[in-house]
């Protein structure tokens, strides 16, 4: 398919931030007049229709035309491989609910991990599986049921171990050399995937220690809960797509198997279990997913108008503008490169599709100031991956809040280590450049 260029106009973004005034100005106006769930009484997918009214409005094009883009973006394989994994993991999840699985494995991890190591080693976990999975959707889909149900047996947190989870997850998305942004990323800019992961791990290693550290100190005062025998059984289909998801099988493969293998188990545990309850639970699970099943959707297709009508190369155009007039920069070149991947990423609220848009003119941003390619490309990882764990409309915390019952803005509030990664992030850009002045 041929991507048609389109004039840079600051207009286009005008329904992104329609939707955002809707979306978090609602929540954070009922927060101050004490409504509960105050995020909740305007569903997103609601807010996101006038937005898309607008970017319709707003197209130059002929209505039909300007209706056939919106659908091609809803319809876009990064779109409809999130709604599959909602899917899945909405189903797998329910099932392992109601077969028992989800309360034996909570036993099983609270037997083996000592009490005031739970959130620590959650992220371990979730940074093992996110790395070897190569995706983020996948791990929180894995991992957060066996999570919340810790959470809620031991005492700890919902909204901290919510976000213990993003954090483990966005990770090994990050770092792993299967991930797509690792791959979009060292594609675009020329490197080796090595060189890149090289200069990946010496930003995100110092900040995934610290907030081992905030999740060590959150967790140490949670009492030892009871815990009673091991039923293997049923723990048998989460330790199944964990083996799976470290072995790096296709997420939609892992999800499918543990569906089936914790029905199995309700075959074989629960009296009255039928393939008209197999069938039922599945569909129960799809049907908790569907909000953020429909706000990717909407959200797909209002990021394609706004690319169409020029809102994403205004971004570019903007960093570029700024870049020429401080030339042969480095710093100067690491940190447009850093904001411009970052602002793509709001408006697509997809980090892969925010690196393929920005790589472009990332790649030639990092030759004009000599940034080396694996820098360019740790760069755009990075920052895509901050901002997308902090988007309270990206699929990650969405799917997270739909699991956990939370807001997306509670869920992004509590992801300590992408925000940790985007500090020492900018203060790598920084020192860097420091001692390269000093020792000239």
């Amino acid at each position: 398919m041929t991507r048609t260029t389109s004039t840079p106009t600051a207009s286009a973004l005008l329904p992104l931030g329609l939707f955002l005034t809707l979306f978090i100005g609602t929540g954070v106006y009922y927060t101050f007049t004490g409504v509960e769930m105050a995020f909740y009484q305007l569903k997103a997918p609601v807010a996101a229709l006038p937005a898309v009214v607008l970017a319709v409005l707003l197209s130059k094009e002929k209505l039909n035309t300007t209706i056939e883009h919106f659908f091609k973006g809803v319809g876009h394989s990064d779109i409809i491989a999130m709604c599959m994994i909602y899917l899945l993991a909405g189903a797998f999840s329910t099932m392992a609910v109601v077969t028992g699985g989800a309360n034996a494995t909570v036993n099983l991890g609270l037997s083996v991990i000592p009490t005031a190591l739970i959130l620590p080693g959650l992220f371990v976990v979730s940074a093992f599986i996110a790395t070897s999975m190569g995706t983020s959707m996948g791990t929180i889909g894995a991992v957060a049921p066996v999570a919340l149900g810790i959470a809620q047996t031991a005492g700890i947190d919902i909204a901290l171990t919510a976000g213990v989870v993003m954090s483990g997850a966005m990770f090994g998305d990050n770092l792993s050399i299967i991930s797509d942004t690792t791959i979009a990323a060292t594609r675009s800019q020329g490197c080796e995937m090595k060189d890149k992961f090289r200069e990946n791990v010496k930003i995100a290693m110092p900040a995934a220690l610290i907030a081992m550290v905030i999740f060590f100190f959150a967790s140490k005062s949670t009492p030892v809960p009871m815990t009673s025998d091991i039923e293997w059984l049923k723990v048998l289909p989460y330790i199944t797509i964990l083996v799976l998801a470290v072995a790096g099988v296709n997420v939609f493969v892992v999800l499918s198997l543990g569906i089936l293998f914790a029905g199995i188990v309700g075959f074989v545990e629960l009296d009255g279990f039928t393939v008209a309850t197999f069938a039922n639970t599945i569909y129960q699970g799809f049907s908790s997913m569907q909000e953020i099943f429909l706000l990717s959707m909407l959200i797909g297709g209002l990021g394609e108008l706004m690319r169409r009508q020029g809102g994403l190369a205004f971004i570019t155009e903007q960093v570029s503008k700024v870049m020429h007039r401080h030339p042969h920069h480095q710093r100067g070149g690491e940190a447009a490169i850093a904001g411009l991947v970052s602002l793509t990423n709001i408006c697509t609220a997809n980090n892969t599709v925010a690196i393929i848009v920005a790589g472009g003119v990332a790649r030639e941003v990092a030759e004009e100031n000599e940034v080396t390619p694996r820098r360019s490309a740790s760069l755009l990882d990075i920052f895509s991956c901050v901002v997308q764990g902090l988007l309270p409309y990206g699929a990650q915390a969405l799917l997270l809040g739909q699991l956990f019952m939370l807001s997306p803005m509670t869920v992004v509030s509590h992801s300590y280590y992408c925000m940790l990664l985007a500090l020492a992030a900018v203060v790598a850009i920084f020192i860097r450049h420091q001692k390269s002045a000093r020792k000239a």
